[in-house]
């Protein structure tokens, strides 16, 4: 079994919220390291695991080939691959993997120099054809919407002017000039860059389009009493969660703009399985630093069929 560098979090409450029986069908829609696959597989479930990045097969090697599946693909891509109505739960685990965070050639982190790039598949445009090629006002909505960088527009501008006569290729170079714009660190215990870092991968892997995406994906793969897991990092995530699960229990009020037409809020799609989120504990936390920020969320499919394709 090859030593996994990711610590999955919330692995015991997510394991619970699924109440897993044997022989069900579970996805791990971002199997990473395959933390949360393993502890699926030794509840006796078979386990359909989706991740984008083709370097998460060598997690996979030693996994029972009579109980366990690896898609290359996205999550959102979950209903596609494998039918409506198809499993019992699925598990999501947003964010970047800290396998990712500290292989410096991914360039996800400004801690370890490496190539801009921060993609999490191996397609697309990198961090560095977005930072050298966006519009400044693009760019500035961008460290804005998903870093909340309230400089933004500084940001922008000086990276702007300075690609004109250097491009960017460098996490290391990126963020010293970051840190330079803003000012310098002046004993922050948090990166100058880190705001800025966040933005500009969410932008490169488009990952608030593919958890919406991927929520409604799983609304429809999953049986009626099957249940959905999800845990989150930052806000701008949790907010997404929070909101389809919401309107999904049929706790939005019928006359809300917000609401589709065809969502009767008497026969939701989802039944909360508790109300707000679960944070790790103090012992988790402390083991496990980046597991300081996490939120899990989850819900139970209902009977009623709401979302049909008529809908």
């Amino acid at each position: 079994m090859m030593s996994a560098p990711h610590v999955s979090v919330l692995l015991a409450e997510v394991v619970h919220a699924l109440a897993i029986a044997p022989g069900e069908t579970i996805i791990d829609g971002t199997f990473g390291a395959g933390g949360y696959a393993r502890a699926f597989l030794a509840a006796g479930a078979h386990v359909v695991a989706f991740d984008r990045d083709p370097s998460a097969a060598r997690f996979a090697a030693d996994l029972p080939a009579d109980r366990f599946r690896l898609v290359c693909a996205r999550f959102s891509e979950m209903d596609e691959v494998l039918g409506e109505g198809a499993v019992d739960g699925v598990a999501l685990d947003l964010g970047v993997s800290s396998m990712q965070l500290d292989e410096a050639d991914r360039g996800f982190s400004f801690l370890r120099d490496g190539p801009l790039d921060m993609r999490m598949g191996d397609a697309g445009e990198t961090a560095a054809d977005l930072v050298n090629t966006a519009e400044p006002e693009d760019l500035a909505r961008i460290l804005w919407v998903y870093g909340e960088e309230k400089k933004s527009r500084r940001i922008a501008g000086a990276i702007a002017r300075r690609r004109q006569e250097q491009p960017f290729t460098r996490t290391g170079e990126l963020a010293d000039f970051i840190e330079g714009v803003l000012g310098g660190r002046r004993g922050a215990k948090v990166h100058p860059a880190t705001r800025s870092f966040q933005a500009l991968r969410i932008a490169v892997n488009d990952e608030l389009g593919e958890l919406e995406a991927g929520l409604a994906a799983a609304e429809r793969v999953l049986k009626p009493g099957g249940r959905l897991a999800v845990v989150t990092f930052h806000s701008l995530e949790d907010r997404i969660v929070k909101a389809f699960l919401t309107e999904r229990a049929g706790r939005t009020p019928a006359a809300s703009r917000h609401l589709p037409p065809s969502v009767d809020s008497r026969d939701p799609s989802f039944e909360l399985l508790f109300n707000g989120a679960r944070s790790p504990g103090e012992a988790e936390v402390e083991a496990n630093p980046r597991a300081r920020s996490a939120k899990l969320r989850a819900a139970v499919r209902t009977h009623a069929p709401v979302w049909s394709q008529a809908a």
